[in-house]
């Protein structure tokens, strides 16, 4: 892989981590939300990540894995897709609530702000990895210009 190609993976890491943390902060925003559009309380979103590929063809993938550069090691990461999690919410006792249902209950969202939080560090960490390996991919690609001088 060469260097452009590893910057190129550290892009789409730091990319789908800051859209991961868009989603982490709608969730945290929406915890005390007992009423959306449809009328039923919010659902918290899980962002799913996949392989980039560029769908090459085998022969490609062939020679370039029987090339002197090495094999192919990777496109990156996309965001799939956001699904929203099913799991019920917990039902608080609330009679004055407006959303209150016949019994006095209150359903609220599914969203644990100690699991967003933790999900959130997780986000930042996975980030600050990615821009540390596209830091140290510049270093060696200046490194190798002070050479060549």
């Amino acid at each position: 892989m060469g260097f452009f190609g590893s910057m190129n993976v550290s892009a789409t890491g730091l990319s789908a981590q800051r859209f991961r943390m868009d989603v982490i902060s709608q969730n945290i925003a929406n915890v005390d939300t007992t009423r959306t559009e449809d009328g039923t309380p919010y659902k918290r979103k899980i962002t799913l990540f996949e392989e980039r590929t560029d769908n090459k063809s085998f022969s490609n993938f062939f020679t370039s894995a029987l090339s002197l550069t090495g094999a192919d090691y990777g496109n990156g990461v996309r965001v799939s897709r956001v699904v929203e999690d099913q799991t019920e919410g917990t039902k608080v006792y609330e009679p004055s609530h407006p959303d209150a249902d016949a019994d006095g209950y209150v359903t609220k969202p599914n969203v644990n702000i100690v699991n967003e939080m933790v999900n959130m560090i997780a986000a930042s960490r996975s980030y600050e990895a990615n821009l540390t390996a596209m830091n140290a991919t510049k270093a060696m690609l200046n490194k190798t210009l002070e050479i060549s001088k």
